[in-house]
């Protein structure tokens, strides 16, 4: 099911969060938008990942400094999920959009994505991409957990949203707007 059904692209303002499980498409879509809006994309696991390692982890206060100056931009769209910053991106934030497609489909997009993609949009530079147990564990047991928690969230925050439950209805999302992947 798609929320909000009738929103425009241009109705979520110039500061677009987008949320969702690991590989709903939220990379994507970000690039998508960007270059259809002429905003700047930030992908928040190349703020979180150093690069030219195989997904190494920033220590925090890096990563929390480098999300807090890229909130500061005029004019961006944020794909990425790190709750601990989710609040002082939201007050950035002028519309969010929720990609909340199954467990099953993320993990079958993780498992097709590292074995035959090679260049992906929101790889990290320099970064190998490999079937790991550890993303497996997050996807098919933190993600539902989380799930939850987004549902709640995006239920109670006050700004223009959209919340895709589907990839068909994320593919009709991007036919509506008029977008090209």
């Amino acid at each position: 099911m798609d929320l909000n059904k009738n929103m425009q692209l241009a109705d979520l303002g110039e500061r677009i969060c987008i949320l969702g499980p690991s590989n709903s498409g939220k990379s994507t879509l970000a690039e998508t938008i960007a270059r259809n809006r002429g905003l700047e994309v930030i992908h928040l696991d190349l703020l979180y990942h150093l690069p030219n390692t195989d997904w190494k982890v920033r220590p925090s206060d890096e990563f929390v400094a480098l999300h807090d100056t890229a909130i500061n931009g005029e004019r961006w769209v944020m794909d990425g999920n790190y709750s601990k910053c989710m609040p002082q991106r939201f007050l950035r934030a002028t519309g969010l959009i929720l990609l909340d497609i199954s467990t099953p489909a993320s993990l079958f997009r993780y498992c097709r994505r590292t074995i035959f993609e090679r260049q992906r949009v929101g790889a990290l530079e320099g970064g190998r991409d490999s079937i790991k147990w550890g993303m497996i564990y997050h996807i098919v047991v933190v993600t539902p957990k989380n799930r939850l928690r987004y549902a709640k969230m995006f239920h109670d925050i006050d700004l223009p949203k959209v919340r895709l439950t589907s990839i068909r209805a994320i593919k009709q999302c991007y036919q509506r707007w008029g977008l090209e992947p």
